[in-house]
């Protein structure tokens, strides 16, 4: 059988209201901080589409207000960025982050620069830059541990990220302990039901499942579709994924018929959440075609294969 890939969607920073300087005093910061808000709830819920003309408005009701390089411009450009990199639109993104960070780097609170420093880092490891990626990671890892302590929330993304980064050059035993550790920091925090767990669930069950721990990895796998389920419903791109990782452990172990099912499941909730034209989609058409390849089923998986390959000549590759 073709290797099948389990997927690592990594702990990007949350889309975060742009209200930290408080709030404007023109109507048109009035205006921003409606749709900053609404646009969160559509990021949160999945629908990162229908978010990105919500966050370009706001970011142009702020630099209208303020000037390009005003602090309150900053978040805005993290935002639009982060929405961007959903959607698999690694280039774009790279440059509200570098602008965002170029204007925190002016005097920001350290946890605002570590925010964007998350970010520019986790778009390099999504592009295959483990080399760029990894310092930046560890930079903001330190700049939070410097400013909040070893065990703060805000921590977990980066670390979460940087085992990611880990992971995907097969370093388990390094990627191992730091999503552990970022596991439990959130589990104090929120609770096991939070559903800024089931990332950290995923990746940890990627590790496991390349370390052929396929217990440990079930348990963590289910565990994320229902907290993810509870939180968001079930069409969510974390949901996609944690389906296309628990269809892979099903295949490896010939559970052919779950894993069938769960890839397809997988497929049509990406294509509705992230479109029809995402690298995570790609992926997972991927994995349905080398598995119906391996199941004799040629015509079917050739079908799979050349959806995957139109999507990868229209994105950058993860």
């Amino acid at each position: 059988m073709k290797a099948l890939k389990t997927s690592i969607r990594v702990a990007v920073t949350a889309i975060t209201l742009s209200l930290a300087l408080g709030a404007p005093s023109y109507a048109a910061g009035d205006e921003a901080d409606i749709l900053i808000r609404q646009m969160k709830e559509l990021y949160q819920a999945g629908k990162y589409m229908e978010a990105l003309p919500l966050a370009q408005k706001s970011l142009a009701l702020r630099e209208k207000e303020f000037g390009p390089d005003d602090a309150h411009v900053a978040m805005p450009l993290n935002d639009l960025g982060t929405i961007h990199y959903n959607l698999g639109q690694y280039a774009v993104a790279e440059q509200f982050y570098k602008r965002s960070l170029a204007i925190r780097e002016q005097g920001a609170d350290p946890g605002e620069i570590a925010t964007v420093l998350n970010n520019l880092g986790d778009l390099y490891r999504a592009e295959g830059h483990y080399a760029q990626a990894e310092p930046i990671l560890k930079q903001s890892i330190a700049i939070r541990e410097k400013a909040v302590g070893p065990n703060d929330p805000s921590i977990v993304q980066a670390l979460s990220n940087l085992a990611a980064t880990y992971s995907q050059q097969h370093r388990y035993d390094l990627s191992e302990p730091l999503f552990k550790r970022a596991l439990a920091i959130q589990e104090k925090a929120g609770g096991v039901w939070d559903p800024e767990t089931t990332i950290i669930l995923n990746n940890l069950a990627d590790a496991y499942i390349n370390l052929r721990r396929y217990a440990d990895a079930e348990r963590l796998l289910k565990r994320s579709i229902v907290v993810t389920e509870k939180a968001y419903g079930p069409v969510h791109p974390d949901v996609a994924q944690a389906m296309n990782n628990l269809a892979t452990l099903y295949a490896r172990q010939s559970r052919n018929s779950l894993a069938e099912q769960l890839y397809k499941q997988s497929v049509a909730t990406y294509e509705k959440t992230l479109g029809p034209n995402h690298p995570d989609l790609a992926d997972v058409l991927d994995n349905v075609a080398a598995f119906l390849k391996d199941q004799g089923r040629y015509a079917d998986a050739a079908q799979y294969a050349k959806r995957s390959m139109a999507i990868r000549g229209k994105t950058a590759p993860i």
